[in-house]
């Protein structure tokens, strides 16, 4: 199909609607986007029509101190000209985001500008966005934009560091653009050497475990893959009669969270999903056997695990169901709250590492980058046809601050974005907390994002085979539905079938 951009922008548009008034179905939206050459990461398409994989103990945001006096003070002279201005923002719900609209009362008060944040389904966000940029609207001041979107808006946004200078009377005092962690910055908000935005969530994958399970039978907290698969076995035999497992997976039948967990362990197996060849590599050996090894999983795990997604593997963690999960650092707050069943029985440490070495970038096709840290992310942006574009970078620099990046995180316990924040004496402080509010698990979080970040492939396809080809027959074979158990042969259908798209897709 071809498309004059008008019409690829009222396409989106239109299919985006269509979804969320669920006269089409998730495949044929994830079809017509790939159609309108419109990226979208495959974590985001897992929310689609769902829940994010957040379950964090929100406190209250502003409970955690109020805006220093020195940047107050700059808001309050630089806010004048824009008294009784309202600012728009759309988004998902995002831990940041749902602080954010805590917070905004306080930006408003120093200001006199008015925020309002509209919080919708993340088709409804790209619907909202494309149909601002397409008429140059300015209905919205700031975009949310998934990181598949960062090239689809780089010409719609304005780069803040070029605003920043261009502005001074506008710049907020000790904003601090390298205070941001290099490795988000470049994942999620660069593209040909502009910033779209600044980085503004960050789901990752590390290894949590119960102290206590391993404490009572002596295991030590295993680091590698093979040490992880022995601690699970040992615990399930040891403790299923009692009604816990070595692990828990979210391994339902044609989710994205199924697939989450097998990129992640063909990953550790030394495997990646492309070959430089663009041509799908999770049939080879190493590939196969990170499969294997989840299926081995499998056999000790709960087994409402073949039908849960991300919510069920959190219900079994904050059930007492597990001893070891790999998976979304933001479970961690909430089995951590007060009115979990395990509160302070959880701990946090590094990724698994695998019984062989990651396969090379240059080895892997798309983008890809194996490792040992499955990721997700976003950016918040400036419209380039924002009316109250002045305003709005007010709020921008004054919700991207460090100081409200850091209350944001003591408010959900996610991962923030800037480095200072990891060592500001308010998440420090807490360190050592054990119950709702903790911070002990971001030294972890930030080692992950610094040293193992995992990205999945960068094509347009991915979305639509990590979320429907991948996980369907993925499903059937750890369902028992297909393949009679055999990892080769489920591999190697999907081959057959992603090797396929890539070529209709004119991508080798």
């Amino acid at each position: 199909m071809s498309f004059k951009n008008h019409d690829r922008q009222k396409f989106i548009i239109d299919t985006a609607n269509a979804f969320t008034n669920r006269k089409i179905s998730k495949r044929d939206f994830l079809r017509n986007m790939g159609m309108a050459g419109i990226g979208m990461s495959a974590f985001a398409t897992g929310l689609l029509g769902g829940t994010r994989p957040f379950k964090g103990n929100m406190a209250h945001a502003a409970s955690h101190g109020g805006t220093p006096e020195d940047v107050a003070n700059f808001l309050r002279e630089a806010g004048k000209p824009f008294a009784g201005t309202t600012i728009r923002y759309t988004s998902e719900a995002t831990p940041p985001t749902v602080v954010l609209n805590q917070l905004k009362s306080e930006f408003t008060e120093l200001t006199g500008i008015n925020v309002e944040i509209e919080i919708v389904p993340l088709e409804q966000v790209l619907a909202k966005a494309t149909q601002d940029v397409q008429g140059e609207l300015g209905t919205y001041d700031i975009y949310y934009l998934d990181q598949a979107w960062t090239a689809t808006f780089s010409r719609d946004t304005i780069d803040p560091r070029e605003l920043y200078e261009s502005k001074p009377d506008l710049a907020m005092p000790g904003f601090d653009f390298d205070d941001f962690s290099e490795t988000l910055v470049e994942g999620i908000s660069l593209y040909d050497n502009k910033w779209i935005g600044l980085p503004f969530d960050i789901p990752i994958f590390t290894l949590m475990y119960r102290k206590d399970i391993l404490e009572k039978h002596g295991i030590a907290v295993p680091k590698t893959y093979d040490e992880f698969t022995s601690a699970v076995e040992l615990i399930t035999a040891a403790e299923k009669e009692n009604g816990i497992f070595g692990t828990g997976l979210q391994a339902k039948s044609g989710h994205y969270s199924l697939e989450c967990d097998w990129s992640q362990a063909v990953w550790g197996h030394g495997g990646s999903i492309f070959g430089a060849d663009k041509k799908f590599s999770g049939n080879d050996s190493a590939g196969v056997e990170g499969l294997e090894w989840y299926m081995r999983m499998l056999k000790n795990a709960p087994a409402n695990s073949v039908a849960s997604t991300w919510d069920g593997q959190w219900q079994m963690g904050a059930s007492g169901q597990v001893a070891m999960i790999q998976s979304w650092a933001e479970f961690f707050p909430g089995w951590n709250a007060d009115d979990s069943e395990v509160k302070g029985l959880w701990e946090m440490t590094k990724p698994l590492e695998g019984p062989a070495t990651l396969r090379s970038r240059d080895m892997a096709g798309f983008g890809e980058i194996p490792n040992w840290g499955h990721q997700g992310g976003s950016s918040i942006a400036l419209s380039r046809y924002s009316k109250n574009q002045d305003a709005a970078w007010l709020f921008l620099q004054w919700a991207c601050s460090k100081d409200i990046m850091t209350r944001c995180t003591l408010a959900g316990g996610f991962a923030p974005m800037r480095n200072s924040s990891y060592v500001d004496p308010r998440i420090v402080e807490r360190k050592t907390r054990v119950g709702s509010g903790t911070t002990r698990h971001l030294d972890t979080v930030k080692w992950t994002i610094d040293n193992a970040i995992a990205s999945e492939p960068d094509v347009a396809i991915w979305a639509g085979v990590a979320n429907n080809e991948i996980p369907t027959e993925l499903g059937k074979l750890v369902t028992g539905q297909d393949y009679n158990g055999n990892a080769q042969a489920c591999m190697d259908k999907i081959a057959e079938l992603v090797d396929q798209k890539v070529e209709e897709a004119d991508l080798l």
